[in-house]
């Protein structure tokens, strides 16, 4: 299957993706990685990237979707893919889409990870994290430490990262409801937008959305 994994900040799709690539057997391919291993090798592509991130600008479009292409060009991806953080807009999704169709296919489904806004702030603004070791998380709300401010591993300062802020949040939501949400709009007019909801545990999410593809799937046949 070729996958399109949206979602806003804290809906877990870092988390979901790897589950469903596990499962699905493609590879997960996040623009995340696809920047560190380009930038790490040295690549063209890589010195690009580095180039305007060290400047303090964005990557353009046309560097990530290039990035993006010649990941999906690799042999473990001629049978799937999962895509987590790209397109991020719909430049890059028609870019996408007409990559695509120039190899004579199409993505599967475009799954839409839905969470209220407030509990995308709740989620996030509630981390605390240990200074001493930053593996070392809890949440005030889901997971709290023994101690208030106390690292339970260690007895570290637990903190709350400045990325993490309600402030900052809510800026980042911002940014994905007026960039990243038009793409779902993009692909529901294709009929590919499989939307569940991202709430309640790990396991409880990914059953529900391996269940809504397999669904899905069976619709298309």
């Amino acid at each position: 299957m070729r996958i399109v994994l949206v979602g806003p900040p804290g809906a877990g799709k870092g988390t979901q993706a790897a589950y469903l690539a596990k499962n699905l057997s493609i590879p997960h391919i996040s623009t995340g990685d696809l920047f560190r291993a380009n930038i790490s090798q040295g690549t063209a592509l890589g010195k690009q990237a580095k180039a305007y991130m060290d400047a303090g600008n964005l990557v353009p479009d046309e560097v990530t979707i290039a990035m993006a292409l010649d990941r999906m060009a690799q042999p473990d991806a001629q049978k799937g893919f999962l895509l987590d953080g790209f397109p991020r807009n719909v430049s890059q999704a028609v870019a996408l889409d007409e990559a695509l169709a120039a190899d004579g296919v199409t993505l599967d489904a475009v799954l839409d990870l839905e969470v209220p806004d407030e509990e995308v702030v709740k989620r996030i603004a509630g981390r605390r994290i240990c200074r001493n070791d930053s593996a070392h998380v809890f949440h005030e709300t889901y997971s709290p430490p023994e101690r208030e401010g106390v690292c339970d591993e260690c007895g570290g300062e637990l903190y709350q990262r400045d990325d993490d802020s309600e402030e900052t949040v809510r800026t980042r939501l911002e940014v994905y409801h007026t960039q990243t949400e038009p793409i779902i709009d993009h692909y529901r007019a294709q009929g590919l937008v499989v939307t569940i909801s991202a709430l309640g545990t790990v396991t409880d999410v990914t059953k529900r959305a391996m269940e809504a593809l397999q669904r899905d799937r069976a619709a298309q046949a």
